[in-house]
């Protein structure tokens, strides 16, 4: 039988990433952090941390990690159904995503699902090709990924496509690219990238025109990527759920008019069938029905 609160410590140093800031999130001394990992570590004969800046996991570590989270799920709703719903307490959720379903379409799905089953969410946000990873290791309860492949223990499920275009403003096509992108000129006209993490940008140069190499501005921001390609800084690839308005406008235009990269996206899920997770799966699933393309399969 394990000790909860050694696997709450456990939680909270890989989350916080120091026993420093993980005693502040448990109001105790860091001395005590210390003694409950050390404690859990011996009962076990095993490392759990490896000691480095920022703390990370063993592999040991993740799979208690991921117990300890599925855990904690399903006491809370046991919680709430013995208390037939009238505490004030929330549930933590723990969900990855990419920055451009938060910046479009996910608020909206899961905002009714939030307000009536009372859940706290806590959004880890990296690009659609890295949240499986955060899946793996029981960083999160679900995440939304451009993988089909089912983590072990996990469900995946279908949400739908993200269609992207490369997109900048009238005055940068007109200055780079007055007859469209092409092999010639593609290699030297600035590009925006969220980050060195998104292999989007460099994947479509790539397989396209068979280019590399190319200059690139970094943005890590969603309202910063689009204002760089509004005030002329670069071209980049948006979605249509955020470019069209622009493209209706005017403000923006294809730079490779009638080029457009399909992004699927799979919800990824630990197999607990709880209310809760039904509900967050429901809500997800349907407002990616209305708003997403649908997958060539589906």
């Amino acid at each position: 039988m394990y000790d909860y609160r050694q696997l709450a410590t456990l939680n909270a140093i890989l989350e916080e990433g120091s026993f420093e800031k993980a005693a502040q999130k448990l109001f105790i001394t860091q001395s005590a952090v210390s003694q409950r990992l050390r404690q859990l570590e011996d009962s076990l004969g095993q490392t759990l941390v490896i000691r480095s800046t920022p703390l990370t996991a063993t592999t040991s570590g993740q799979r208690l990690l991921k117990h300890y989270k599925q855990v904690s799920l399903l006491e809370n709703e046991l919680d709430e159904d013995l208390k037939n719903q009238n505490n004030e307490g929330f549930t933590n959720l723990t969900i990855g995503l990419n920055a451009d379903s938060i910046g479009t379409w996910f608020f909206g799905a899961v905002k009714e699902f939030t307000e009536t089953s009372k859940v706290l969410l806590e959004l880890k946000v990296d690009d659609q090709e890295q949240t499986h990873h955060l899946l793996r290791t029981g960083e999160v309860l679900g995440c939304i990924s451009g993988s089909p492949l089912a983590v072990q223990g996990c469900r995946c499920i279908p949400l739908g496509q993200m269609i992207y275009q490369p997109l900048a403003s009238p005055e940068f096509v007109k200055h780079y690219a007055p007859i469209g992108l092409n092999k010639d000129n593609a290699a030297n006209i600035p590009v925006a990238v969220f980050n060195r993490k998104d292999p989007l940008q460099h994947r479509y140069l790539e397989q396209k025109f068979g280019i590399a190499d190319f200059p690139h501005h970094l943005i890590p921001a969603c309202d910063g990527f689009v204002d760089a390609l509004l005030k002329g800084f670069a071209y980049g690839l948006i979605p249509n759920q955020q470019g069209q308005p622009y493209i209706d406008s005017g403000d923006l235009v294809s730079i490779d008019p009638g080029h457009k990269i399909p992004v699927p996206l799979y919800w990824h899920i630990w197999n607990l069938h709880t209310d809760t997770m039904k509900g967050l799966t429901k809500a997800l699933v349907s407002e990616a029905k209305r708003v997403l393309t649908p997958l060539p399969d589906c």
